[in-house]
């Protein structure tokens, strides 16, 4: 048990690690390649949305899963890269590859150099919209890794980073911004109140040594229980936003079944949130992996296939 009282997961390291020693294994474990399955969905739930007022073809479709993944991957390897001295102070962190030895520097800022590149060109080959922005994203995302370093709130910064994944979907089908324009800022708010709730709950583990080396996150400021606090709220938001956006009819105005499946996805969401909230304890963090990974994996897994259901049930009907 640590100072706080609280007790560690045990064997207090990384997990979602794939097997082997292979270069591609071992750069799929770097950026964490599981966890592609947070926000990935929700890149294409703005897909979906935007194909109520445009064509899609399976080329954007496409150019949308390798613009996330890269950006993803050149993200999360920059964070590895700048946070690396730190890790190897962590025990739950120092078996991470750079601590660890398994990758090199060289090889580590070779990947962020090409799939950096890759997304901008991934950018470019849907639209010149997506390719302006492309590098506002970019920076956006590589630029949490420092956000630790000088606030607290760096779970919110990787919120608004997670954020672009349905923005980036939808406007690289339309093109344009979302009709009412709103329901797009809310569809990215619910991400964002969402992943921070869930990256607070992720940093619960780190909570004594973020404050022991300088590093600002909620946990280490306010303490694990109002941590806890903080994050059932947003989760709370997140459910009153994805409410808000089913509110905005996002795939247009539709027969009552089809509504109906929306709205269970809104409610499922809600669910699993709670019982995310109910295997975290103040006391007892032995289950913020399942927590974490599975209930999270769950939401946007499940977001996805309620709204590919809704639109497939519309095309049918039409």
């Amino acid at each position: 048990m640590s100072a706080s009282g609280i007790v560690p997961p045990p064997g207090a390291r990384d997990g979602q690690l794939m097997r082997g020693q292979s270069l591609p294994v071992r750069l799929g474990n770097f950026v964490k390649l599981p966890h592609t399955v947070f926000a990935m969905p929700f890149s294409l739930v703005g897909v979906l949305f935007a194909s109520a007022v445009a064509p899609v073809t399976g080329a954007m479709v496409w150019w949308v899963i390798v613009a996330f993944t890269s950006a993803r991957f050149a993200a999360m390897a920059f964070n590895r890269l700048v946070d690396r001295d730190v890790d190897a102070l962590n025990p739950r962190t120092a078996m991470r590859e750079l601590p660890a030895g398994t990758l090199t520097l060289l090889q580590a800022r070779v990947s962020i150099v090409v799939t950096s590149a890759l997304f901008v060109y991934a950018a470019y080959r849907l639209n010149p919209l997506c390719f302006a922005l492309s590098p506002v994203a970019l920076l956006w995302v590589l630029g949490y890794s420092y956000t630790k370093r000088f606030t607290r709130w760096s779970h919110l910064w990787l919120g608004l980073g997670l954020s672009i994944a349905p923005v980036g979907g939808y406007l690289a089908v339309t093109g344009q911004w979302s009709d009412p324009w709103w329901l797009l800022c809310v569809l990215a708010l619910a991400v964002v109140c969402w992943s921070g709730g869930f990256d607070m709950i992720y940093a619960l583990q780190d909570a004594d040594f973020d404050a022991q080396h300088g590093l600002h996150s909620v946990p280490s400021t306010f303490g694990v229980v109002k941590a806890i606090r903080i994050a059932r709220t947003l989760h709370v938001l997140a459910v009153a936003c994805f409410a808000g956006v089913m509110a905005a009819h996002p795939l247009g105005i539709t027969p009552a079944f089809v509504t109906a499946v929306l709205w269970i996805a809104v409610v499922g969401i809600a669910l699993m949130l709670l019982w995310e909230h109910r295997l975290v304890k103040a006391n007892d963090l032995s289950r913020v992996d399942a927590a974490f990974f599975t209930m999270n994996g769950m939401i946007s897994l499940g977001f996805l296939t309620a709204v590919f259901a809704a639109r497939m049930l519309l095309g049918i009907r039409r």
